[in-house]
């Protein structure tokens, strides 16, 4: 992960040297084509350099490619209720609150507004009692594996994952979905950033609980593969991912 990082910004700073010659060039044929002679002369200077060789977008590793899924999903779906643990508000939330409303928890603060959006703020490790069976529907996508690491100012606590699945659990009203992405390979923390979970692990968690109903994944190559088999040899080996991601739609059992 350490490597990949430090090549993504090798070939940032490469493009950014790149793009020097071309932003004085510009610069110099802009001007005289405006030939101080124009409704928008050259007021302030924000050498954007960066931008001439990436790539049309930036997919943040794995975020893109889940938010999109689970949110087509749960469009499909169509939940009397949704709530979310912890996700991406730029991303999953704001795919989600374009076709209904969403619910939001997190530890961390939000001070704004978003149309479609309500938000809470608490630590899903403690759960508010007001919460219990409050919904037949619920996601947390990429979020339960940095429960207790102290990253998002959560206390540290080795079981926080445990804690947040087991209250999730009790959130979801019997019969309800529950979405759940996390980083998928040899298991291990990296502190403080995230835990990393084999796909058995997972599995030995949720059968007990929950009916699987699909299992995908993104791949070290950032490809997503719909409808994977969980039971798989592959799956014994995480897909062959050192650092992917599993995703789970699963239906909560009565218990």
């Amino acid at each position: 992960m350490i490597g990949r990082i430090l090549k993504l910004g090798s070939q940032l700073v490469w493009g950014g040297v790149k793009a020097v010659p071309a932003y004085v060039n510009d610069y110099f044929t802009l001007k005289k084509q405006l030939n101080g002679h124009s409704d928008f002369p050259i007021r302030s200077y924000y050498p954007a350099i960066f931008d001439r060789y990436a790539e049309s977008g930036e997919l943040i590793k794995h975020y893109f490619l889940q938010d999109l899924y689970v949110a087509q999903r749960i469009f499909k779906n169509n939940p009397v209720k949704h709530m979310d643990i912890g996700s991406r508000i730029d991303g999953f939330v704001g795919h989600v609150a374009t076709f209904r409303p969403i619910e939001i928890i997190d530890i961390r603060p939000l001070n704004r507004a978003i149309p479609n959006v309500s938000f809470r703020q608490a630590d899903l490790m403690n759960l508010p009692p007001d919460l219990v069976h409050s919904t037949d529907s619920i996601s947390a996508l990429h979020a339960i594996e940095h429960f207790g690491l102290g990253r998002y100012g959560d206390p540290i606590d080795a079981n926080g994952h445990l804690k947040a699945l087991d209250n999730i659990r009790q959130i979801i009203k019997p019969g309800g979905t529950f979405y759940f992405s996390s980083p998928i390979g040899p298991q291990g923390i990296v502190y403080n950033a995230h835990r990393v979970f084999s796909i058995r692990y997972l599995l030995n968690l949720f059968e007990p609980h929950y009916v699987i109903n699909r299992f995908s994944y993104i791949d070290d190559n950032e490809i997503l593969v719909e409808n994977a088999d969980w039971y798989s040899e592959a799956a014994q080996t995480n897909f062959g991912c050192s650092y992917g991601c599993g995703i789970f739609e699963m239906t909560r059992r009565s218990e």
